[in-house]
């Protein structure tokens, strides 16, 4: 089939253009500034670029920010149940078991039947969770809250914090 180079270059004969063929490559930048009025927008790209330093720096342990955020309320919510945690971290119970799952497999936490209602599981954090708990809570610290002080200031990262908890709560 022979290519075109007339009107409607890098078309090919008998073919509509596609639409990516329609436009050259250039150096201009592409332009994001209304995108970026919009709070959703930053405030997304902000969270994956938080959530690839969380992970960065949680990678000896291979902890995700939800194993983490599980971990951690096992620790300071001992004798909940998985519909608890699940919830107070919005996390649906089938993506919240396969993550009970693979967290138990990993010997970091334990589910016991409930005594009060046999169809409910309590949660509990084993010496190896509460370990694993430990120092991913002193790597962040070191690697992860301490670089975000140093980029926001204390006052703005205490203010940043004010205004996430009042959109999670209120909006």
């Amino acid at each position: 089939m022979a290519v075109s180079r007339t009107a409607g270059a890098g078309t090919t004969k008998g073919k509509r253009p596609s639409p990516a063929s329609q436009f050259d490559a250039n150096d201009t930048p592409v332009l994001m500034e209304q995108l970026s009025q919009y709070v959703g927008y930053p405030l997304k790209r902000a969270q994956l670029r938080l959530f690839e330093n969380f992970i960065r720096c949680v990678a000896p342990l291979d902890l995700t920010p939800a194993q983490f955020s599980v971990l951690l309320l096992l620790e300071k919510n001992p004798g909940r149940n998985q519909t608890e945690i699940a919830g107070a971290l919005g996390i649906l119970r089938p993506n919240f078991v396969a993550m009970l799952d693979e967290l138990e497999k990993r010997g970091l936490c334990s589910r016991i039947r409930s005594n009060n209602d046999r169809r409910s599981h309590i949660l509990a954090l084993t010496e190896k969770g509460a370990a694993i708990l430990a120092r991913a809570k002193k790597l962040i610290e070191a690697k992860h809250e301490s670089r975000l002080r140093e980029l926001l200031g204390d006052g703005n990262r205490v203010l940043l914090l004010a205004m996430l908890e009042k959109i999670a709560e209120e909006f």
